[in-house]
C-alpha cells in the first residue's frame, strides 16, 4: 500500500484521530490507597464494581479535544478479559477533522480485538492508498512508538465505563448533585474535580501531566442498577479543552467482532517504512 505524495503525514494523522476517541483520561491500572474520604465512596465502589462485572454495553459518545479534533462514536464494547468491540467513529469538527476530510474520509468503523485495532478508511482513501481499506494497529507497535504512541495503546486496552468512576474516587470533593432522568431512566448523579497530582494511577497522572492537565471534572450519573448510565469528564490541555460525554447502555450485550480480511488490510508499521517515515511519529 503506498499514499501518495504528502500522503503519509495524513495517513499517519488517522492512528491519532482514531484512538482518541474513547480515551478521555480513564486507565485501569493497580491503584493504591485512596484518601478520599468522601461519605458516598461505598455507593461509589458499589458502582464501580457493578459496572466493571456487567463486562459490555452499547456506547455513544461525543468527544471534544479543542481546535484539534471534535468526534462521535457509536457502537458495543466488552471489556470482560481484554477489551474487543467495535465502533462507528464520525469526524465533526477540529484540525484533524479538515485532513480526514481532505483524504475523503468524514467516518470510520473501527474494530478492536485483542492484539490489535483495526480502523476502516472507506472507498475514497482507498484509491488515494493502494486500494486497501482497513488500516491495522497491532498495540505492541504502537507501545513501542514515540510520542503519543505507548499512551493511545494502553488507553485503548483499559476504557471501559467503570473507569470514569476509578477516576471519580480518586477526588477530594465528591458531591452528590441530586436524582435526576438520564434517557428516560432515574440516575443519581455525583460530581467532583480530580487533582492529577492526586490520581492514583502513576501512568495515568503522567499522561495527564504530559498533556498539560493540571485539574479534570467528573460527572457520573448511576442508576438503580448501580450502573453507569451517563458519564461528563472535562479537563484543559496543552492544546485547548477537553471534553467528553457518553452515554452506555445494554449492559451484558453480546458483542460479536471479525478481523477484516487480511488482502483488504495493510498493517500501520509496514505502512510507515514504504513511506520512510520513521516509526516514532504516529
Amino acid at each position: 500500500m503506498k499514499c501518495r505524495t504528502g500522503r503519509r503525514g495524513a495517513c499517519s494523522v488517522a492512528v491519532a484521530a482514531a484512538l482518541t476517541v474513547l480515551t478521555a483520561c480513564t486507565s485501569s491500572k493497580p491503584e493504591r490507597d485512596r484518601a478520599a474520604t468522601s461519605a458516598f465512596l461505598p455507593a461509589l465502589r458499589l458502582a464501580e464494581r457493578s459496572t466493571d462485572r456487567a463486562e459490555s454495553a452499547r456506547v455513544r459518545s461525543t468527544t471534544v479535544m479543542g481546535t484539534q479534533l471534535s468526534v462521535a462514536a457509536e457502537g458495543a464494547l466488552d471489556w470482560g478479559s481484554v477489551l474487543t468491540g467495535t465502533l462507528t467513529i464520525t469526524y465533526t469538527g477540529g484540525t484533524t477533522a479538515d485532513t480526514m476530510r481532505g483524504l475523503g474520509i468524514t467516518s470510520m468503523e473501527a474494530r478492536y480485538l485483542s492484539d490489535a485495532y483495526y480502523a476502516r478508511m472507506g472507498d475514497p482513501f482507498a484509491e488515494k492508498a493502494g486500494g486497501k481499506h482497513w488500516l491495522k494497529y497491532v498495540y505492541e507497535d504502537l507501545e513501542a512508538l514515540g510520542g503519543g504512541g505507548a499512551n493511545f495503546a494502553d488507553q485503548i486496552r483499559n476504557t471501559t465505563p467503570n473507569q470514569s468512576v476509578k477516576l471519580l474516587l480518586d477526588s477530594q470533593d465528591v458531591r452528590k448533585v441530586g436524582m435526576e432522568r438520564v434517557s428516560g431512566q432515574a440516575t443519581t448523579h455525583y460530581s467532583g474535580t480530580v487533582e492529577v497530582s492526586d490520581v492514583a494511577d502513576a501512568e495515568l497522572r503522567q499522561q495527564l501531566e504530559g498533556a498539560g492537565v493540571t485539574r479534570q471534572t467528573v460527572d457520573i450519573w448511576v442508576d438503580d442498577q448501580d450502573l453507569l448510565v451517563k458519564k461528563v469528564e472535562k479537563g484543559r490541555m496543552a492544546t485547548g479543552e477537553l471534553t467528553q460525554t457518553a452515554y452506555y447502555s445494554d449492559y451484558g450485550v453480546r458483542v460479536s467482532v471479525r478481523k477484516p480480511p487480511a488482502g483488504d488490510t495493510e498493517d500501520f508499521k509496514e505502512l510507515l517504512k514504504k513511506q520512510g517515515g520513521a516509526a516514532g511519529t504516529p
